[in-house]
């Protein structure tokens, strides 16, 4: 059956006062539908589930609106101290998929590039964990399929026939028409810190290989350096695909041409940057959007040559635990694919997780160190000591792989900022002597 096309409000219309809307992460969400949500007031029970907001949602300043939330972000957090009903949903985004089937969401939502001459819309930015969800929702007489269409969304390229981000539009129930810009993600610029950081890790990355590459100011960091530095040959198999990934392309770096799986071409689940890397992506061949199933499944990410994992974390303790997405009881961002990354790059000696972080941090007046004796009351392990490989501050790199609990300690210490090596080093002294 043909869908229906109409405005975002007429498409709200189709959602009942007591509902359930499932969403993906970030770049898969449908703005102006989600914007148009924020115009009815006759709410009286509506679940949204989904991930990292990408703007402010005004729906969820009704009571009777709630989110479920699988990452947090900038949004998320100031609707959270509005007094907005969001609660954490943990789970890494492998996890999103069986999440999502746990509840059966009514209401399945996306953003796509409008259909093409395969009758398909494309769901350009996102592959991630969602798409089966949709599917199963389109074929469900009893389900609602709502799909964004904006013609300045790109159409990004999968692995057919084993894999593809488009979804035929004899399956969606509701097409709605917009045509905002999509979503840009603004860089920080990086100062001398970020760029100390980024040339120790830098050291780690080999001719011929194969890089994963988070977000923030660091990753982009290494990516720029290697993009102009003498290397290359290197290969892409990432989350998320950023600036700094395209222009490692548009310097000739990457040839894809050593990886042990899925050579040839970048893999990614999803990407969030700049309106160039839209343009970039848009009908691009050498980067293919597969599921966040494949691209997280830590035995895939270690058949890769030479895998070296570039990410963030808020702060490590002498133990070697990670905390990347929560502390001091506040909620900063998510699990997402940290950990599938960390565990896939630990499998061969040859391979580097890499968790990048400042030495300190500064909050109301009071610089504190990220290296912390032991995690304070609050702090959410991320990823678990025995996972950890590499850690990077500007004064240096500590790889942690087969080290005792003291020596680890004492590796830890010798990257700490200098202001707090001496209490520090007064605690690792006591570690793993009981």
């Amino acid at each position: 059956m043909a869908p229906i096309f109409c405005t975002p409000e007429e498409a709200v219309a189709h959602v009942r006062p007591t509902d359930m809307i499932g969403l993906g992460l970030g770049p898969a969400n449908p703005d102006a539908f989600l914007t148009a949500l924020g115009t009815r007031d006759d709410w009286e029970g509506l679940t949204l589930l989904g991930a990292l907001l990408l703007g402010y949602l005004t729906a969820l300043e009704n009571p009777h609106v709630s989110y479920r939330c699988g990452f947090f972000g900038p949004a998320e957090r100031m609707l959270l101290a509005e007094g907005a009903n969001i609660e954490l949903v943990p789970g890494g985004f492998r996890q999103f998929a069986p999440i999502l089937r746990r509840y059966n969401p009514r209401v399945m939502t996306a953003q796509a590039a409008p259909p093409g001459p395969d009758g398909a819309v494309n769901l350009s930015l996102h592959f991630g964990a969602t798409y089966e969800e949709l599917v199963m929702a389109g074929r469900d007489p009893e389900r609602l399929l709502i799909v964004e269409v904006n013609p300045n969304l790109p159409r990004t390229c999968s692995l057919a026939p084993k894999y593809t981000n488009t979804i035929d539009l004899d399956l969606v129930d509701v097409i709605v028409e917009a045509d905002g810009a999509p979503y840009a993600l603004a860089e920080a610029p990086p100062d001398e810190i970020d760029r100390a950081i980024a040339e120790w890790a830098g050291t780690f990355v080999t001719d011929g290989a194969t890089l994963q590459i988070g977000i923030g100011a660091v990753p982009n960091m290494v990516a720029s350096r290697l993009a102009a530095g003498p290397g290359g040959s290197y290969g892409v198999h990432s989350e998320m695909f950023t600036d700094g990934l395209m222009q490692l392309h548009q310097a000739g770096k990457v040839t894809n041409d050593a990886k042990s799986v899925f050579n040839g071409v970048s893999i990614t689940t999803f990407a969030l940057g700049s309106a160039e890397l839209y343009q970039w992506l848009d009908g691009n061949a050498d980067v293919a959007f597969v599921p966040v199933q494949v691209v997280n499944d830590p035995t895939v990410i270690a058949q890769n040559h030479a895998f070296v994992s570039i990410n963030g974390a808020l702060s490590v303790d002498l133990y070697g635990q990670v905390v990347a997405d929560a502390i001091d009881g506040r909620q900063i961002s998510g699990v997402g694919g940290h950990e599938d990354f960390v565990a896939g790059a630990e499998m061969r000696i040859e391979d580097h997780s890499l968790i990048c972080l400042r030495s300190t941090v500064t909050s109301n007046g009071v610089t504190r160190s990220r290296i912390a004796p032991l995690l304070p009351e609050g702090s959410v392990v991320s990823t678990p000591r025995h996972h950890t490989g590499v850690i990077i501050t500007e004064y240096g790199a500590a790889d942690l792989s087969g080290l005792t609990v003291r020596e680890r300690a004492d590796a830890l210490v010798q990257i700490a900022h200098p202001d707090f090596r001496a209490e520090l080093a007064e605690v690792a002294a006591g570690l793993g002597r009981r």
